[in-house]
C-alpha cells in the first residue's frame, strides 16, 4: 500500500500534468497566438506552485528522518530554483 505522503504527491503531479493538457486543447481551440500566449502565461504560475506543494510534502514525510542542517539545504535549494525560474 502506498504512503499518504506519496499519494498527495501523485495526485498534485497528476493534476498538474490534466492542467497542462487541458491547457492545450484551449490553446489548440482558440487558435490565436496572442490568447494561447495567455493561456500559456497561466501555465508559468501554476507549475512553481505545483513544485513547491510537491516539495513540501515531500519534505513533510521526510522531516523526522533529516538534521536541520540538510533540511536548510533543501530549502536554499528549492529557494534557487524559483530565482532562476522566476527572476526576470
Amino acid at each position: 500500500m502506498l504512503n499518504k505522503i506519496v499519494m498527495g504527491m501523485v495526485a498534485l503531479r497528476l493534476l498538474s500534468g490534466t492542467i497542462e493538457i487541458l491547457a492545450a486543447v484551449i490553446m489548440a481551440r482558440l487558435n490565436q497566438v496572442d490568447k494561447a500566449l495567455l493561456v500559456n502565461a497561466g501555465l508559468a504560475f501554476v507549475g512553481p506552485m505545483v513544485l513547491l506543494a510537491t516539495t513540501t510534502l515531500g519534505l513533510v514525510g521526510l522531516a523526522d528522518k533529516l538534521s536541520w542542517n540538510k533540511l536548510a539545504w533543501i530549502v536554499l535549494g528549492v529557494g534557487c530554483i524559483f530565482v532562476g525560474v522566476l527572476k526576470k
